[in-house]
C-alpha cells in the first residue's frame, strides 16, 4: 500500500503570494545573449543613443572614472587641511595656556610686582686716618650717582653699542636680538652671543642672582618688562651705569672710573669708556688691573661697534686705539686692613644695622702706621728663619687709649687672622707688673729687699731665665732682671687673687687663673688689652679703653657717632705710678731691654718670654706713646731661643724711635728719686738676708730726678736652701705647707 505513494513526495499546497509567485519562471528570452553576464540590458533607445556617441563606450567609462577620483583627492585635501586647521587651532591654545601659565608660574615665585622698588646701593664704609686720608674702604666701592646729562654721551653709547643695539627700539626684550643670538650661537657650537637687553641685565643686578637657569631667565625677562612700563629708557640707561659691575669691587661708572682712571666719569676719554663698556662682559677676566693686554683687546672691539652704529666716526675709533693712561689703584693688603677688620667688628655696637654709606674717622695715624708696618715686616724678613719667628703683631696707642698704629701680622694678604686684638698668648714676664704694683699697693717699695733663691710650691720648682740667683735683692733689681722666684714669691705674699683684681682694674679683660703662676703669666692675653693696661703707668694712673673710631658719619655728613672722652677713672694712685716708673725705666737702662732706650726720652716698659720660647714680648711706653709688640707662630710651637729681650726690642726700639722724631719732650709722671730713711727701717724688718747672699750697696739718688739702680746683686749660691726660720722664705715656706697665717 505505501508502494501507492507519488514519485517525488507528498506537496503541500501553498496559498496567498507564495502561491501567486509559484509559477513565475525566467524564459530564454529573459536571460542576456554570450551567457555568463547577469546584468540585466539596457533599453533599445538608450542603447542606440550610446551607440551613436562619439566617444567609445571604454574611454566614457575611463573618464568617468578619473573624474570620482579626483573629485576623492579634492574631498581629501580639503579633509586634510581641514584637519590641520584644527589641531593648529588646538596646539595653539594649548600654547598660550602653557606660556599664561609659565608667566604665572614665574610671576609667582618673584616679589610681587606693585612692592618692587629699586634697591639701595650696598653701603661702603670708608675708613680714614686722623688726617683726613682714606686708609681703607669695607663693602663694594659705589661712587656716587651721576646724572645720564653730566656724563660724555659717547659714554653710555659705548655701552648701547656693545651690549644692546636696539635699546630705544625694543619694548625690553629684543625678539631680533634674541634670534640673532640663537643663531650666531648655533654656529659657533656654543654660547658664543648673549641675547639679553641692557634692561634685563639691569632687572637681574636689582633684584635676581647670577646663577644661570631657566627660572631666572624668564623671571629676567618679566621684569625687563615691568622696568621699561615703569621707567623712561633715559632713566633705565642711568641706572644701569650706576649699577653695574666693573670689577675690582667697583660698582657703576664713577666708582670705575676713579678705580682705573683715577678720574671721574664725566672725564674719560672715549677709549677709556669703551674700556669700562668692555669689561662688562666679564669684569674679573678683563680687569685692566689684572689683565690689561685683555682689557685693551675687548675696548678695541668696543670702538669698532661704535663705529658701525655711527655713534663715533671711524677717525675716533682709529685715533682712541691706543692704551688709555692707567691709574690702576692696587687692592689694598697692607697691614691698614687689619685696623679695617677690628673696625668692622666694632661697628654694630656703635651705629647698629648700615644701611647707607659712611665715612669712619679714626684714631690712626697713617705715618706711624706705615713705620709700624715696615719694622714688623723687615725684622722677621731679617731674622725670621734665624729665630724660627713667622708672626709677629704691635700696637702703639697714646696715654689715654688712642691707638696711632696697629699691626696684626707680617701679611694680611695671606692671613686675615689679627694677632693684634683677637689672639691671646701668654704674656710671660710682661704680667709682673701687675704683682709689684699690688706689692707696691700693699705697702712695699722699689727698695724693699726679697730672695732670689730657688723655690718649690707644691712640686712645682719654676727656675730664673739664667739658672742663676742672687740672694737678696731689691724689687726693682727683681723687676729689671726679670728674676722669676721674686715675683713668685711676691705674688704669693700679696695673694695671686689680688693680683688678679689689679690687672682687671688696669684693663685686661682676658680670664686669668688666680694660681702661683699667674706671676709669670701664664694666663693669656691679647695686644692690645696688654698695652692698654700698660696705660695707667704712662698717664698718671688714669684707665683708657683702647679705642681707634672717634666719629661716624654718612656721606652728606649726618654724624652717626661721636666718641665721648673717658672718665678721669684713676686706678693707680700717683705716688704707686711713680714707683712702678722707676722701677720699669730701670728695666731699660739696665735690665733685660737695655737695647730699647730713646735718647733724650724718659721711657720704661717689660719684656717677656713664654714658657718654651713661645712667646716673646715688649710693653715699653713714654709721655707720648705705649707700644706694645709680640713675636712668636700661630701653631704656638717654640721659638729658637726668641726672648723679649731681642726681636721684640729691636722692632719697639724702631718704632718708637721714629715715632718721637720731631715730638717734644715730656717725662714719665711721679719719677722719684728715692724712698726715704724710713724705707730703710722697712727694708731690714722684712727681710734677713742669708749669709751666702751678698746684697748690693743702697740705690743713690741722681741730680736729674730719675732713679740709678744698684750694681746687679753678686750671684748667690744656687744650692743653698734657706731653713724655715730664715726670713721670708721661712715665713713663706709656714703659710704654703700648713703653718699659721
Amino acid at each position: 500500500m505505501g508502494s501507492g505513494k507519488k514519485k517525488g513526495g507528498r506537496k503541500e499546497p501553498l496559498f496567498g503570494l507564495p502561491a501567486a509567485l509559484a509559477d513565475l519562471r525566467l524564459t530564454a528570452a529573459d536571460r542576456i545573449p554570450g551567457g555568463g553576464d547577469d546584468k540585466p540590458k539596457k533599453p533599445a533607445s538608450k542603447r542606440k543613443a550610446e551607440a551613436s556617441d562619439d566617444e567609445p563606450p571604454r574611454e566614457r567609462k575611463a573618464s568617468a572614472k578619473s573624474s570620482g577620483a579626483k573629485r576623492r583627492s579634492k574631498s581629501s585635501i580639503s579633509a586634510g587641511l581641514g584637519r590641520l586647521v584644527y589641531w593648529g587651532a588646538v596646539l595653539s591654545l594649548w600654547g598660550v595656556i602653557a606660556v599664561i601659565g609659565v608667566v604665572i608660574w614665574v610671576g609667582a615665585h618673584l616679589p610681587p610686582i606693585q612692592s618692587l622698588e629699586i634697591p639701595k646701593r650696598p653701603p661702603t664704609i670708608q675708613i680714614v686716618g686722623m688726617d683726613g686720608s682714606l686708609l681703607a674702604q669695607r663693602g663694594e666701592m659705589a661712587g656716587a650717582n651721576v646724572s645720564l646729562k653730566d656724563l660724555p654721551p659717547y659714554l653710555p653709547k659705548a655701552f648701547i653699542a656693545i651690549e644692546d643695539r636696539r635699546f630705544y627700539s625694543h619694548f625690553g626684550i629684543d625678539p631680533v636680538g634674541i634670534l640673532r643670538a640663537l643663531v650666531t650661537n648655533v654656529l659657533h657650537r656654543g654660547v658664543s652671543q648673549g641675547g639679553s637687553t641692557l634692561t634685563q641685565q639691569l632687572a637681574k643686578n636689582l633684584f635676581l642672582t647670577q646663577e644661570r637657569t631657566m627660572q631666572r631667565k624668564l623671571q629676567e625677562a618679566e621684569l625687563a618688562i615691568w622696568l621699561e612700563r615703569k621707567h623712561s629708557k633715559d632713566e633705565i640707561l642711568e641706572l644701569y651705569l650706576n649699577r653695574v659691575y666693573f670689577g675690582s669691587g667697583a660698582y657703576g661708572v664713577e666708582a670705575a672710573a676713579q678705580r682705573y682712571f683715577g678720574k671721574p666719569a664725566r672725564s674719560v676719554t672715549i677709549a677709556e669708556a669703551a674700556m669700562l663698556a668692555g669689561l662688562v662682559k666679564s669684569p674679573s677676566r678683563l680687569a685692566p688691573n689684572r689683565n690689561p693686554e685683555g682689557a685693551e683687546a675687548r675696548a678695541q672691539v668696543v670702538l669698532g661697534a661704535m663705529a658701525d652704529a655711527k655713534f663715533i666716526t671711524e677717525a675716533q675709533a682709529q685715533a682712541s686705539i691706543g692704551h688709555p693712561s692707567y691709574n690702576v689703584k692696587p687692592v689694598g693688603a697692607g697691614t691698614v686692613n687689619y685696623v679695617a677688620d677690628w673696625i668692622g667688628e666694632v661697628l654694630d655696637d656703635l651705629v647698629g644695622q648700615i644701611d647707607d654709606s659712611i665715612k669712619v674717622e679714626t684714631t690712626i695715624d697713617p705715618k706711624l702706621q706705615a713705620v709700624a708696618e715696615t719694622a714688623v715686616i723687615d725684622e722677621l724678613a731679617a731674622k725670621s728663619v734665624k729665630f724660627n719667628v713667622s708672626q709677629g703683631a704691635l700696637v702703639a696707642m697714646t696715654p689715654d687709649g688712642a691707638v696711632r698704629a696697629m699691626v696684626g701680622g707680617r701679611n694680611y694678604s695671606e692671613s686675615q687672622y689679627n694677632r693684634a686684638v683677637t689672639a691671646k698668648r701668654q704674656p710671660g714676664s710682661s704680667f709682673k707688673p701687675f704683682v709689684y704694683l699690688t706689692a707696691m699697693e700693699q705697702g712695699l717699695t722699689p727698695d724693699t729687699v726679697r730672695q732670689d733663691a730657688p723655690i718649690e710650691v707644691k712640686g712645682w720648682k719654676p727656675e730664673n731665665y739664667t739658672h742663676e740667683y742672687f740672694g737678696a735683692v731689691t724689687l726693682t733689681q727683681a723687676l729689671a732682671m726679670s728674676l722669676n722666684t721674686v715675683a713668685i714669691r711676691l705674688g704669693l705674699e700679696v695673694g695671686p687673687k689680688n693680683v688678679v683684681r689689679t690687672a682687671h682694674r688696669l684693663g685686661i679683660s682676658s680670664k686669668l687663673e688666680p694660681n702661683a703662676s699667674i706671676a709669670l703669666g701664664t694666663s693669656e692675653v691679647s695686644v692690645v688689652e696688654l698695652a692698654g693696661a700698660y696705660a695707667p703707668f704712662a698717664n698718671g694712673g688714669f684707665a683708657v679703653a683702647p679705642h681707634v673710631v672717634t666719629r661716624i658719619r654718612t656721606l652728606d655728613g649726618k654724624l652717626l657717632y661721636m666718641r665721648q672722652p673717658d672718665e678721669h677713672n684713676q686706678v693707680i694712685e700717683p705716688r704707686y705710678v711713680g714707683m712702678m716708673n722707676t722701677m720699669m725705666r730701670e728695666t731699660l737702662i739696665s735690665g733685660t731691654a737695655k737695647k730699647a732706650e730713646i735718647p733724650g726720652w724718659q721711657a720704661a716698659g717689660k719684656t717677656g718670654t713664654s714658657q718654651d720660647y713661645r712667646d716673646a714680648w715688649f710693653i715699653g711706653y713714654t709721655a707720648n706713646l705705649v707700644t706694645g709688640v709680640w713675636l712668636g707662630n700661630d701653631d704656638n710651637s717654640p721659638t729658637k731661643k726668641a726672648t723679649g729681650g731681642g726681636l721684640p726690642v729691636e722692632v719697639w726700639t724702631r718704632f718708637m724711635r721714629a715715632a718721637h722724631e720731631g715730638v717734644q719732650v715730656a717725662a714719665l709722671p711721679n719719677l722719684q728719686s728715692n724712698w726715704g730713711p724710713s724705707n730703710l727701717v722697712q727694708i731690714s724688718s722684712q727681710v734677713s738676708p742669708p749669709t751666702q747672699a751678698v746684697p748690693g750697696p743702697a740705690p743713690a739718688p741722681v741730680s736729674n730726678g730719675g732713679y740709678r739702680a744698684p750694681p746687679p746683686p753678686t750671684r748667690a749660691n744656687v744650692n743653698a736652701r734657706p731653713e724655715a726660720a730664715a726670713g721670708l722664705d721661712g715665713w713663706l715656706m709656714d703659710r704654703l705647707f700648713g703653718g699659721n697665717r
